[in-house]
């Protein structure tokens, strides 16, 4: 999504207005869910795609009318039997996709998109929302935690009701789509055999973003790790010298042996961090959690350990170990509490309530080794 955000930004700089095409609502057998974007300026589709086939192209061709009227708004699709063949599918559902004028003469568009890339860069993080109810062109704005609130006002409710999937929040007689661009922590994996590499590339299309931790330098190369974050060669006794683990960040653990894991479990466990997981057996199990509560650790304590990681999927091979734990960290992402610091966002700006813009100007808010043959 993120390249969809950079070739907006170089149409406006180009002076190309653009329209954004948004999938906001679906149910059925559809080709795309909520999420699914496509970009439109006067050359047509330019980037992403929101699932192809009838949807598409009628969506491409609305878009275009769009550019001419600068009239956003949503439209619903129901796929009769015969447009659900059309896109190889076995029976039909209705899609809403919204459609965004973006205009090039507005400079704060230009700002927005720059704002986003700039959370990209810093992978903080944030969420899209868009006024469906409005047809005027600047109804959009982006919320992070730490950035507060940029582009038009939003009520409060709307961000009280942000969180991990995307939905619709009714607030102040609007409606707002609302979307998790980025998803906040890190997976930080130690360990660099043979599951953690394919659990990298896993994770990564999946928009997890990784770090690998390994005492061995020859499972430390960064080539065997496609896509992680970063690759550190650390000492497994002291990982506190090396990363600073927070309650938004998951941690897999799959070092060489049980002595490590041990080390590096006991360290975890004196974290906040939001998932734990374990490679291993149950037997592993058992003996690693003595030694644990031997060392002093509760039964609550190692309640927040996973082990053995990963979906129950009947996986054997390092690829489908990845898949397995992969699944669960999806699930487990998928349930994670999002909160939100209390406050109101123009006045923590230093914005008098009098002199507030009104919802469709740009505002700116806040400051800114394993086991083989191991079964999951």
């Amino acid at each position: 999504m993120r390249k969809v955000f950079q070739l907006l930004e170089e149409a406006l700089r180009r002076g190309e207005d653009a329209v954004l095409v948004t999938i906001v609502a679906s149910s059925g057998s559809t080709p795309r869910g909520a999420g699914a974007r496509m970009l439109v300026t006067s050359a047509g589709r330019i980037g992403g795609t929101i699932g192809g086939g009838a949807v598409e192209h009628h969506s491409e061709e609305t878009a275009k009318e769009v550019l001419r009227t600068k009239d956003s708004h949503t439209e619903q699709f129901t796929l009769r039997q015969n447009e659900v063949q059309d896109l190889g599918m076995i029976c039909g559902g209705d899609v809403n996709v919204y459609f965004q004028y973006i205009s090039a003469e507005e400079p704060h568009n230009i700002a927005l998109m720059q704002h986003i890339e700039a959370l990209y860069q810093t992978g903080e993080e944030f969420w899209m929302i868009n006024d469906l109810s409005s047809k005027e062109q600047g109804s959009m704005a982006v919320y992070a935690q730490t950035g507060g609130l940029v582009g038009m006002l939003v009520p409060d409710a709307v961000l009280d009701g942000l969180c991990e999937k995307a939905k619709q929040i009714e607030a102040d007689g609007r409606t707002f789509y609302c979307e998790k661009m980025v998803k906040a922590g890190r997976v930080y994996i130690f360990g660099g055999g043979h599951v953690s590499q394919a659990l990298v590339p896993a994770l990564k299309a999946v928009d997890f973003r990784c770090v690998v931790l390994e005492d061995r330098e020859e499972f430390c190369r960064p080539e065997l790790f496609p896509g992680a974050e970063e690759v550190l060669l650390i000492e497994n006794s002291h990982i506190a010298d090396y990363v600073d683990i927070t309650p938004a960040d998951y941690v897999c653990i799959m070092t060489r042996g049980h002595k490590d894991d041990l080390a590096v479990q006991a360290q975890v466990l004196k974290t906040g961090a939001y998932y734990i997981g374990v490679i291993g057996s149950r037997h592993k199990k058992a003996g690693v959690f003595a030694k644990l509560k031997e060392m002093g650790f509760t039964d609550e304590d190692l309640d927040r350990v996973t082990t053995p990681i990963g979906l129950s999927i009947g996986a054997e091979t390092p690829a489908e170990i990845a898949v397995s734990i992969a699944g669960q960290l999806i699930e487990k992402r998928a349930c994670k509490p999002m909160e939100r610091k209390q406050m109101n966002p123009v006045l923590d700006a230093g914005v008098q309530e009098e002199d507030s813009p009104k919802a469709s100007e740009f505002s700116v808010s806040g400051q800114n080794s394993e086991q083989p043959g191991m079964k999951v």
